[in-house]
């Protein structure tokens, strides 16, 4: 998103990001201020002041229905959040959305929306304006809604609520962004007329978060393997990968001298850090097997901390519809690359052809305690030019060559008959400066 603004930034256009208020922000998933500092300073920002009211932790704050009754003040929040929009939660956010793009419309006329999920509830602000005021807009998706992009298949039937606002919604778009070929084959064959609108926008990665120089492994000393990334997945997953290594510990005499280190973020809300995955990691570290959490990761610090491992451990779930935005700096690093992931994965998509990527085989634990000899093997070995082809086969999801082509596309779709993706709107630019932010009251 931050590239997607910057880019259309570049070809002259006036910029404004919806979002919502730090204190949101930090109350789920917490915040990355140092992602915020290679924003374009030209890009305006709104934040509105829109809260999740279930992630309260304060019990001073809560309702006596919710301290007394937790479990059916929690299912009747999510089914008022389905009222206006089929999306538990967020759907309650539809009216708030709509009166600030309605404002910030009058203030200063848009050419161009663009909606990105999620939440979904993003859509209907940008329908409400082509409804009412006939402003184009587009989508993009990401995972895409009704592809399940874990367990594969359908997410929601089309003559479902979900099923009707989706169809509504993508019918009025002028482009659909999805992650990955399997996410757009998916909506090509669930819309077929409205195919010519899917284009595959890859996540890509940020060459300024890729070491200059990764370091020379000391055999004797031994590695070490790192994971970067939000820690998700199913506890099963991470039981398997812990298990693979306590394997290859017993059988590999380099792995049994190296250590596995964990960073990122587990868990959301009231339940960071306080969960099954977190558990497992202090256990495995308890009992001797050189494994620690390192906590989150700061964007500014994730080239030192790639500089500071010798193999990446890229623990995904999902299957042939997951890609991860991780997947693409691992393969950029130069670093050997360890998959504990599905076989039919879009991350092997990424991966496939890269010389320093041992392969997907599952979460089969004997598999796994291969994977990580096979990556320890490939540490030790690998000279500068495996590790240069290994940049290269990366190089073209560099994030600026991802999204550049897609937003000059988006462009010209948007000013027929102007210029070519060099200028955007005849709205003029903002003045450099630091990053505009407005609170409204909606």
């Amino acid at each position: 998103m931050r590239e997607t603004a910057n880019q259309f930034v570049s070809q002259g256009w006036d910029v404004t990001v919806v979002t919502i208020a730090d204190e949101s922000w930090e109350r789920d998933f917490g915040l990355d201020h140092t992602l915020s500092e290679p924003v374009d300073p030209r890009v305006r920002v709104v934040k509105l002041p829109l809260v999740r009211e279930d992630l309260e932790t304060d019990i001073r704050k809560f309702s006596e229905d919710r301290a007394l009754r937790p479990t059916q003040w929690a299912a009747a929040y999510r089914k008022k959040g389905m009222k206006d929009f089929p999306e538990p939660i967020y759907g309650g956010w539809k009216a708030d959305l709509e009166r600030a793009v309605e404002r910030i419309h009058r203030n200063r006329p848009a050419d161009l929306v663009l909606a990105t999920c999620v939440p979904y509830v993003n859509m209907a602000a940008a329908l409400h304006l082509w409804e009412t005021r006939k402003v184009p807009y587009a989508i993009d998706f990401r995972d895409g809604w009704s592809v399940d992009v874990i367990e594969g298949g359908e997410a929601f039937t089309a003559d479902s609520p979900s099923g009707v606002w989706e169809r509504k919604v993508l019918s009025h778009a002028l482009s659909l962004w999805l992650v990955n070929d399997p996410i757009a084959e998916w909506y090509r064959e669930r819309h077929p007329d409205l195919a010519d609108r899917v284009h595959v926008v890859r996540n890509g990665y940020d060459e300024d978060s890729v070491p200059a120089r990764t370091r020379t492994p000391d055999p004797e000393a031994g590695l070490t393997f790192g994971h970067l990334g939000v820690v998700t997945s199913p506890p099963r997953i991470l039981k398997a990968v812990l298990d693979g290594w306590r394997l290859a510990r017993e059988r590999d005499p380099l792995v049994a001298r190296s250590r596995l280190e964990i960073r990122g973020q587990i868990g959301s809300g009231a339940t960071r850090e306080a969960n099954a995955h977190i558990e497992m990691i202090r256990q495995a570290h308890a009992r001797g097997e050189e494994v620690s959490f390192g906590g989150p990761a700061p964007k500014a610090e994730v080239p030192d901390i790639f500089a500071g491992w010798d193999v990446l451990l890229m623990m995904i779930m999902g299957g042939k519809y997951m890609t991860s935005g991780k997947v693409y700096e691992y393969a950029a690093t130069g670093l050997p690359v360890m998959s504990a992931h599905a076989v039919e994965h879009d991350a092997t998509t990424v991966m496939t052809g890269h010389p320093l990527w041992t392969g997907a085989t599952g979460f089969d634990e004997e598999a796994l305690a291969a994977g990580y000899s096979r990556a320890a093997k490939l540490a030790v070995e690998a000279g500068e030019e495996d590790r240069a082809a290994a940049r290269l086969h990366a190089a073209r999801y560099a994030r600026a060559a991802q999204l550049g082509p897609a937003v000059r596309r988006l462009i010209r779709q948007a000013v027929p008959g102007g210029p070519d993706g060099d200028q955007g709107s005849g709205t003029a630019p903002t003045a450099p400066g630091t990053h505009e932010a407005e609170d409204l009251s909606v």
